[in-house]
Order: structure tokens, then sequence, then C-alpha cells
């Protein structure tokens, strides 16, 4: 079974450790983006003491349009991925949507996230959990915005093939287009032994809101990160780019690049007092 704590990265990822940090873009548009977002990410991380996990998606299967940019695909996406490990020496994640990914992706990556969508998805989540512990990495399952926080009892179970992974909220459907989030689902992983990680800017999307494309409530994003992590929760997610209107995804939810120092200065100080460190 999955553990309360683990060291990733040779950094210890528990509720009651240091906050780790896992941003980057929404997609790994170019090879450019990731180690511009990521060099950022991990300047502003060091200079306050807190772990720091690129994230980019190689491929975003789950998009409101046919149309619309997936990514560059398993080969080219994780070559990408790749590259920002090497270069700068970070810990990255990365989404997989069918099983049979789950292997190349985790000889990259350091963790394996299960979009919200899949979340029950038993052989992607049994395929994600062998890969990871095959290649000394973790799990991440983004909670279904279709399902209550103990319903993820059962998800954690089908990892029992990992003994690192961590759970993920995200906001829970509300009506059409819309998305709310209640704390108290953090605190419930809390207490069942589950690290917690936090979604701040995926939380203040309107899925589909825009026709289609999600729409987003970027104002939002600092409100909701600062209340979690006042929870004392082991990580915060964030989707970050140097010019969301023009990002290939997600562009009404990222948070500007140059935003992002600032308000993780004031999330490093909450941090430390909520878990008295």
């Amino acid at each position: 079974m999955p553990a309360s704590s683990f060291t990733l990265a040779g950094k210890l990822f528990a509720n009651d450790a240091p906050l780790t940090i896992i941003a980057g873009p929404c997609l790994a548009e170019s090879a450019e983006l990731c180690l511009t977002v990521s060099g950022r990410m991990k300047e502003a991380c060091d200079e306050l003491g807190l772990p720091y996990i690129f994230k980019a998606s190689y491929d975003k299967a789950n998009r409101s349009s046919a149309g619309s940019f997936r990514g560059h695909g398993v080969d080219e996406g994780l070559a990408i991925l790749r590259g920002v490990k090497q270069q700068l020496g970070v810990p990255v994640l990365t989404d997989v949507h069918e099983p049979a990914q789950a292997e190349a992706a985790a000889k990259v990556a350091d963790v394996l996230q299960v979009p919200a969508f899949l979340s029950r998805q038993t052989d992607l989540l049994l395929a994600c959990a062998q890969a990871a512990e095959k290649h000394g990495g973790a799990v991440n399952v983004k909670k279904g915005q279709f399902l209550a926080p103990w319903d993820m009892a059962n998800v954690w179970d089908k990892l029992e093939g990992t003994s690192r992974a961590f759970i993920t909220e995200r906001g829970a459907s509300f009506g059409y287009n819309n998305l709310v989030v209640d704390f108290r689902s953090l605190l419930w992983l809390k207490d069942a032994g589950i690290p917690a990680c936090f979604d701040a800017t995926h939380s203040v999307q309107l899925p589909g809101g825009a026709g289609t494309s999600s729409g987003g409530q970027r104002e939002y994003v600092a409100g909701l990160a600062t209340a979690a992590v006042s929870l004392g929760i082991a990580a915060l997610f964030l989707e970050v780019h140097p010019d969301p209107p023009n990002a290939a995804s997600d562009k009404e939810t990222q948070l500007p690049l140059d935003e992002a120092p600032r308000l993780l200065e004031r999330l490093a100080e909450l941090d430390r007092w909520a878990k008295g460190l």
C-alpha cells in the first residue's frame, strides 16, 4: 500500500513536511517554454527552501474540442520533459491517459498523474502504480470532480502496487460549467493518512464554459491556494505560463509566471506556520 510519507528525488513528501510545489504549463508546448518556466520556478522554490517538481503534459486527451491542440505526443513530448530533467536537475510530473503509455512515461517522469476524469479506471491506476514502482517514481491521482473525498479510499486501494502515491483535490462539479472546492476534502485525506495535494488552478476552471474550451476565474487562484496551504498539506499544484492569454491550453486559469514567486513567498511563510516548522 502507499505510505503516508515517502522520499521523492531526495526530498520528503508528506503532509507535515515542507510544502512541495508542483508547477509548470498545462502543455509541453515547446522545449523553450518548459525550460523558461521550470528555470524560474526552480529558482523561486530554491530561494524559499521548497521542494519543486516541474509539470507539463505531453498529451491532453481530454480537450473540450476535437480540434484543440493536444500536444506533441508521447515521443516528442517526453523528450521535452527529459530535457528539462537533465538540464535543470528537477523531477518532473506528467499525465498518463492510457495504460500502454505508463511504462514509457515512467522512464522519464518522476510522478505519473492520473487525470481526474480517469481516477476510477482500474487498469490505468494499476499500470501507473506498477510502472512508477519499477522506476522509483510516484503516482498522483486527481480526485474526480464527480467523487466525494471518501470515494477515493477505493482508488487508494487500487494503488497497492506502489509505496509512493498522493491524491489531489481539484474541485467538485456544481451545476453546469462550474466547480466548487470543499476544503474538508483535504482534511479527510490527511485524516486517512494520505498525502494531500491541492490543485489551485484547475479548481477555478469553468469546464466547457467557453463552448469549445474551458473558461476560468484566475483571480481566485491565490485565495484558494492560501486556504489550502493553511491546512498543512503535502503539495500545491499550479499551472503557470509566461503569457496565459496565448497559452495553447487552459489559458483562462494558468497563473502568469511573473506573479508566481510572490505568491510562493507568502505561501511558504504560511506553510511554516501551519506545520510549526
